[in-house]
């Protein structure tokens, strides 16, 4: 996943629900101040064992443990490696916290004392390192703090607290598994699903930023198997060159952005990967590329993967191939679709974070063509669940500092560099989530 790296940070406020006043603010962090050791020695422990997409039982693990210990009613397995801990406290509002729980198959290089040192063999079957560069510990770190604050207040709220634990949030397909499992069937289904993540931003740790509407992109992975006729590189006339034809459908995709797309409408075609051929004299007779196709709308995806198609057909029609030898194009599915924040809620909460942190630490970030699972919760039940993922910067004050003076830039996420200021990222996490929960759900109906 990938994030803000643009300076262009704008601050809104919509003041509409009166959140916690600054003596509870207060009380809460008096609490966290007590419980940042504990925390910040589950995020190291989080840390140097890391573990890949559904892979996740140690993490899970523990952390259900840490959960029933705190009174919840705890479920594992769900969608493979995900933990649900609910607790019911009354009638009122169900809210629901979400934190990511997989690392990455990326080797540290942190220097970290606490560095992760774990190994694993993905679907790639190469063997890898395992570290947390995606700040999925910080998340579980924060996560925990914030579940911690609102089982010590039963008193301050009413409705039913239900925090989840997701798995595979990189492979963009844990959210869908824990939905397909029985989320909102079996558990209490939410009229509010809140997260955050946190960012390697051009902002102090600890600021807040969060997007109204779009936030982040459709994900899509599109492979397109070019076909021709090989030969002798010495006589290219006897064939039909795929490495030709599949360059001029690499250039020729870049005019669906360009001249289809609305220039007002977000979207992006890469091709990441481009295969073909073994020697220098040999003309193969196929090609493959491998795209990442992004939007915000399910009309700009459809319109971008749709020209894909169309593009691929045209060219291989130029290049005088048979139907039998055009370009076949494949979108895989599951795809991770487009995280929409409700404006009126995500501008709520942020009155509130305001109100809590002050102004200076709470801004409006722009969109970001980085993807996020999280979508899928409120996509599931669009009608009836209102959703916000907002970010917390974790970038420690040296590299801010480098990057202003120096001009030297941030080591973004899934960096094997990426080290962030943790604690200022799992105390903000904390507090925040549990604000927010705190104030959506009342004692007495408020």
């Amino acid at each position: 996943m990938s994030y803000i790296h643009s300076k262009a940070l704008a601050a809104a406020c919509v003041t509409t629900l009166a959140f916690a006043s600054p003596a509870s603010a207060q009380d809460l962090r008096t609490s966290l101040d007590e419980d940042m050791p504990g925390l910040m020695e589950l995020y190291r422990d989080l840390h140097a064992h890391p573990e890949l997409s559904f892979e996740e039982h140690e993490t899970a693990a523990k952390l259900a443990e840490r959960m029933r210990a705190l009174g919840f009613e705890v479920t594992e397995g769900v969608g493979q490696t995900g933990v649900v801990s609910v607790m019911r406290n009354g009638n009122g509002p169900t809210v629901m916290l979400r934190a990511d729980m997989d690392g990455l198959p990326v080797v540290e290089q942190t220097g970290l004392p606490f560095a992760s040192k774990e190994t694993a063999t993905p679907a790639s079957g190469v063997t890898t390192g395992v570290m947390h560069a995606c700040g999925h510990d910080t998340h579980m770190a924060g996560f925990i703090g914030a579940a911690q604050l609102l089982a010590e207040r039963k008193n301050e709220w009413q409705g039913t607290l239900v925090m989840i634990l997701q798995p595979a949030e990189e492979l963009g397909l844990g959210a869908l598994a824990m939905l397909e499992d029985g989320l909102y069937e079996r558990f209490p289904k939410p009229e509010y699903v809140i997260a955050f993540h946190d960012a390697a931003a051009p902002a102090p740790a600890g600021t807040i930023g969060y997007t109204p509407g779009y936030a982040l992109a459709n994900v899509d992975s599109v492979d397109i198997t070019v076909k021709g006729v090989g030969g002798h590189g010495a006589y290219p006339h006897t064939t039909k060159d795929p490495i030709v034809l599949a360059s001029a459908i690499v250039m020729k995709l870049q005019t669906i952005v360009s001249r289809n797309s609305s220039p007002l409408d977000p979207a992006v075609i890469t091709v990441g990967s481009f295969h073909s051929g073994a020697k220098h004299n040999i003309i193969s007779d196929e090609a493959k590329l491998q795209l990442t196709v992004r939007s915000y709308s399910d009309e700009s995806r459809q319109l971008l993967l749709d020209g894909i198609k169309r593009v691929a057909r045209g060219e291989a029609i130029t290049t005088g191939l048979s139907e039998d030898l055009y370009p076949v194009v494949t979108v895989e599915e599951p795809y991770t679709p487009s995280t929409f924040n409700d404006p009126d809620f995500s501008e709520e909460l942020a009155a509130g974070f305001r109100q809590r942190f002050g102004e200076d630490r709470v801004m409006q970030w722009p969109a970001v063509m980085g993807g996020e699972d999280f979508s899928q919760f409120r996509r599931a039940a669009p009608d009836d669940v209102k959703s916000m993922i907002f970010w917390i910067s974790g970038t420690p004050a040296e590299m801010l500092t480098a990057l202003e003076e120096e001009g030297k830039p941030l080591p973004s996420l899934h960096s094997p560099f990426w080290a962030p200021d943790a604690e200022a990222v799992v105390r903000t996490g904390a507090e925040a989530l549990a604000a927010a929960a705190l104030d959506l759900m009342p004692a007495n109906g408020g």
